[in-house]
């Protein structure tokens, strides 16, 4: 009886273990991305309206800041504000779990920049041995 019993909870246990890795996977995939990183970055100094904080990201478009924004603005992590003024005015800003990110950004921003020639190199290295 208890091998039945344990047979029928496998699939229910990897029903819900693939729930979570997706929506862990979501996530990692919001946290990231390179336009998430440098608009949280931008936006950890405080609020930035649209055309200030699109000077601030160096190749980021219109569209790609647009859904940059509403997509950390859908998880929670940045919020809007819109101001009733002739012209309208928006700023956005991190919110209390958007600004929980900074330290684990800052963490895998020096990870990179520590090893970025290393990994150049490594690239390079590989790169040769596939032309060989």
């Amino acid at each position: 009886m208890a091998k039945v019993q344990s047979e029928l909870l496998v699939p229910e246990i990897a029903t819900e273990v693939a729930a979570n890795c997706k929506a862990l996977g979501r996530i990692l995939d919001r946290i990231g991305d390179k336009w998430t990183i440098l608009v949280a970055e931008a936006l950890s100094h405080g609020p930035l309206r649209f055309n200030a904080l699109q000077r601030t990201i160096p190749g980021i478009s219109h569209r790609m800041l647009t859904l940059t924004l509403r997509g950390l603005e859908r998880d929670g992590l940045v919020g809007r504000t819109m101001f009733p003024t002739i012209p309208p005015r928006v700023d956005y800003a991190l919110t209390d779990a958007g600004h929980s990110l900074k330290t684990p950004l800052q963490s895998l921003v020096e990870w990179a920049r520590a090893r970025h020639e290393g990994i150049a190199a490594a690239q390079a290295l590989f790169d040769q041995r596939q032309q060989s």
